[in-house]
């Protein structure tokens, strides 16, 4: 048991950034309003969790006008779809090996 949890990957502990990487392991790049809307989280919140992805480089940020709006999207980087994988692969193998068959 001790080597599955040794792969649970202590960046997507948080149910916020849990649900972060799901939307950018499903949508090439998601921008600030759609996170926040999905994950229903408050700004300060949001911004603080991605910023912890950014620095494990996780998460890529690209900021640009669209018009004369500034427009923030995200996009998860091989290295962050890897480790997501990899964390999502322990916590199944946690559950199958301790889940009690009837």
């Amino acid at each position: 048991m001790k080597d599955y949890l040794e792969n649970i990957n202590k960046a997507f502990e948080s149910k916020a950034r849990l649900g972060i990487m799901s939307v950018l392991m499903v949508e090439d790049r998601v921008d600030f309003s759609t996170l926040k809307d999905t994950l229903q989280l408050t700004d300060g919140n949001l911004a603080s969790h991605l910023r912890a992805l950014e620095e494990a480089e996780y998460l890529r940020v690209e900021k640009q006008f669209v018009g004369r709006k500034p427009n923030t999207t995200y996009h998860a980087t091989d290295a962050g779809r890897k480790a997501f994988n990899n964390h999502l692969d322990a916590l199944e193998q946690l559950i199958l090996n301790n889940r009690k068959d009837n």
